[in-house]
């Protein structure tokens, strides 16, 4: 069995490599060659921690076999220097069974969500899109401003963070590693003003995101909040919407963004438009007009992460990198 640390697995595979991977792991779990339940979540009581398993197999064309994540989220994990959520992610040896590699899962959430997301942008987005807002700067901020150059020609950035410092941290880095020059914004409202490009990356309970801050014809990925009691859109903005999501399951059990408007009656079950996955298999033709909004609400799902896991593996095992256990 392979280990690999995140250093090894952030070098063995880049965002851009990562896009097609995840455009192969949609189109399959919506072509039902992939068998995932729902998540299991363990809170238990008197803790704000949680722990999340997400098992899943690939089969189809791909035939991958088995592999799962487990993540536990840890609120005082920051404030000591360490990422909030932590976990790996284990990919099985089709032919034998046997675990193939356990993998750091922060290095594979930071690469596979941002890829997922390029995809549903790349099909719902209007081609001349390129007035970026961000709302969020840490690691997924960080990973979806790759993601947006990788099928968009930006020519505007801008970015919001609660703590302005952050967005400072954020500018500098978006300059140094990438060329790219970033607008700091005090409020989300005026980072928001004309973009036609939008990735909120907030783990919010409330939300950000009002009806009347985004102009009409823009394109907004969704991807902080995954709880069922996270949101970071209004009601009345997802009202507006052609909304559109990774899992039509996982969107039914865990998006508060969703799952609030529905309850207070303002769309109903029907209001998801498509999964990614069936516009890929040309079962909805995505964005219809240029006036349209649209909303790519991302859950995550344990077919993404496997999927990636398995291609950090193979790409690790050639480079004769990671370490090797004997595990039978």
């Amino acid at each position: 069995m392979l280990v690999i640390d995140r250093p090894t697995a952030q070098a063995a595979l880049s965002i851009s490599d990562a896009i097609p991977i995840a455009a192969s792991a949609l189109r399959a779990y919506s072509a039902g060659d992939v068998d995932q339940p729902l998540r299991t979540i363990i809170r238990p009581d008197g803790i704000d921690d949680l722990m999340g398993v997400m098992p899943c197999y690939v089969g189809g064309e791909a035939s991958l076999g088995f592999g799962l994540k487990a993540m536990v989220l840890k609120p005082a994990n920051p404030a000591r220097g360490l990422d909030l959520h932590v976990g790996v992610v284990i990919v099985f040896d089709p032919d034998t069974g046997l675990p193939l590699a356990l993998i750091d899962a922060g290095a594979i959430t930071a690469v596979r969500t941002p890829a997922v997301t390029a995809v549903a942008t790349d099909l719902l987005a209007r081609k001349n899109a390129g007035d970026l807002a961000i709302l969020g700067s840490g690691v997924q901020g960080r990973g979806h401003l790759e993601a947006m150059l990788a099928v968009r020609a930006v020519r505007r950035v801008r970015v919001w963070s609660r703590t302005p410092m952050h967005s400072e941290r954020f500018r500098a880095w978006a300059w140094s590693h990438l060329g790219v020059e970033v607008e700091v914004h005090p409020t989300a409202r005026a980072a928001l003003e004309g973009a036609d490009l939008v990735c909120t990356t907030l783990a919010s309970k409330e939300p950000v995101v009002s009806d009347e801050d985004v102009a009409p014809g823009a394109h907004l990925n969704a991807i902080g909040a995954s709880f069922a009691d996270h949101r970071e859109l209004a009601s009345a903005f997802v009202r507006r919407c052609s909304v559109f999501v990774d899992s039509r399951a996982s969107a039914r059990a865990e998006s508060g963004d969703l799952i609030v408007p529905e309850e207070e009656g303002l769309i109903g079950p029907d209001h998801v438009l498509a999964e990614i996955g069936e516009v890929l298999l040309g079962r909805h033709p995505g964005r219809r007009r240029s006036d349209e909004s649209t909303l790519f609400k991302s859950l995550g799902l344990a077919v993404e992460d496997v999927t990636v896991g398995f291609a950090i593996a193979q790409a690790v095992r050639d480079k004769g990198l990671g370490t090797v256990i004997k595990f039978h």
